[in-house]
């Protein structure tokens, strides 16, 4: 669903910065990423479910967006 994929599976935290949460065996995880046009990039995976994203995931996240940003192509995996 991209985008539109909302609470209770995906939410918006800030700055383009989107959390998927997922569930296995019993263990709530988030996955933080972002899109480059129709691509979900992904720059933090493995957090353990709080109440809330520490804000420090949040900037670091923040952070590895601005650094695929400025060079897609270096941080992009393709098969040869």
């Amino acid at each position: 669903m991209g985008h539109e994929l909302r609470r209770p599976e995906a939410d918006l935290l800030r700055d383009g910065i989107y959390e998927l949460r997922v569930s296995l065996q019993g263990v709530h995880h988030r996955v933080l990423y972002f899109f480059h046009g129709t691509v979900a990039a992904v720059v933090s995976h493995g957090l353990v479910k709080e109440r809330v994203v520490p804000p420090k995931e949040i900037d670091r996240a923040v952070e590895r967006k601005k650094r695929f940003e400025a060079n897609p192509q270096k941080h992009t995996y393709e098969e040869a």
